[in-house]
């Protein structure tokens, strides 16, 4: 294996390029264009072979609207591209990290030229990807990535830490450096929810009159970010300022839980939280401000794609970002964070809420009607 690391020669690869967006900043992910270090390229030519592949997809779950729209995602980059299948395997575990590890080895097992895995955690899948490895099997990431990372191609995502960073330093100046907040993170133990709080403590942190008066787990569920931040409600009462949410499945419980509390339209604290169109359309129905960073299932599309690098020999970049959008609703940008859309322009009130925005399979994209046709 040769590492280069240079990032110019991963930008002429042309493998940094996000998801399009209709309208909005449509450029390479910024969060590449800003990065002060070096892009590690992968030389995968001992992995070059003839098609048609057979492609294994080992996914943790689709437990909530995100993970159903990456795999939709995924799908219709496989329906694209069914001319290089001759099969394309996908597991499903359950959320459960010792089912995943067995859905790998069949995998495996079934001859897969290359595989796609979306870990249900870090620490439980790194020593099943070490032994594809072993196995000669090259192992590509998307969304979660595990702490060893010789063992693996290249990790496909979008900045975790930015989305973090940037929703915190919006709600911080929104709040003017002061008041009272509460977290709503993701699911314990994955990794983009922990990089996500992580980051925006790096910045709540900075200001010394900004209280974070608990952080809670949801599992990105909409039902889950509702009961928990009831009860919120119920103890903290108008002491609470904001809410910092990683994603809008969370988040648009929580505005949920204010109204069902008979918080008014316009009376609702500003929250944080991106990829959910019902988020985007509670915010504008009930002028809540909010920021959304998207954090694209379309990651998975662009994944898919670059199993066909691999398999082709070419230089991979070992960590791959698709864009993120910044949505902000008008009237509410702060110092530090301007809107590439706003709110009302970007949400799809003719659409279920159930969307999840930046999906890759297009703009119209509905859950509860996708299908794909792809060689199984």
């Amino acid at each position: 294996m040769r590492i280069l690391k240079t990032a110019a020669a991963a930008a002429t690869l042309g493998l940094f390029a996000g998801s399009a967006m209709a309208e909005g900043y449509q450029g390479v992910p910024r969060t590449f264009l800003w990065n002060p270090g070096a892009s590690e390229i992968y030389d995968a030519a001992e992995y070059k072979k003839e098609g048609p592949y057979t492609i294994g997809f080992s996914n943790a779950s689709i437990s909530n609207p995100w993970r159903v729209a990456m795999l939709h995602g995924i799908e219709a980059a496989a329906e694209r591209n069914a001319d290089k299948l001759n099969r394309f395997i996908i597991t499903d575990a359950n959320d459960d990290p010792s089912k995943q590890a067995a859905d790998v080895q069949d995998l495996i097992a079934q001859g897969v030229d290359i595989l796609l895995i979306s870990p249900a955690t870090a620490e439980a899948m790194d020593p099943v990807i070490r032994r594809a490895k072993r196995q000669g099997i090259p192992v590509v990431l998307v969304d979660r990535s595990v702490p060893s990372d010789e063992n693996f191609i290249s990790f496909v995502t979008a900045s975790d830490q930015a989305l973090g960073r940037i929703s915190a330093q919006w709600l911080a100046e929104k709040l003017g450096g002061k008041g009272k907040v509460v977290m709503l993170g993701g699911l314990a133990g994955a990794s983009p929810a922990e990089a996500r709080i992580q980051a925006a403590m790096e910045v709540f942190n900075q200001f010394p009159e900004l209280e974070v008066l608990e952080t809670q787990y949801t599992s990105w569920s909409p039902a889950n970010g509702k009961t928990i931040m009831s009860a919120l409600i119920q103890k903290y009462g108008d002491e609470i300022s904001g809410v910092w949410a990683d994603s809008g499945l969370q988040g648009s419980g929580s505005i949920e839980a204010f109204l069902a509390a008979g918080y008014e339209a316009g009376s609702i604290p500003p929250h944080t939280g991106g990829d959910f169109n019902a988020m985007y359309q509670l915010s504008v129905n009930n002028d809540v401000p909010m920021i959304g960073i998207d954090y694209p299932p379309a990651m998975g599309a662009r994944a898919f794609e670059v199993l066909f690098d691999v398999l082709d020999g070419k230089g991979i970049p070992k960590r791959i970002e698709v864009n993120q959008q910044v949505v902000v609703s008008e009237g509410h940008e702060t110092p530090s964070v301007q809107a590439d859309v706003f709110v009302a322009d970007y949400a799809l009130m003719d659409k279920p809420g159930s969307v999840i925005m930046s999906s890759g399979v297009g703009a119209d994209y509905d859950p509860a009607t996708f299908s794909a046709v792809y060689p199984k």
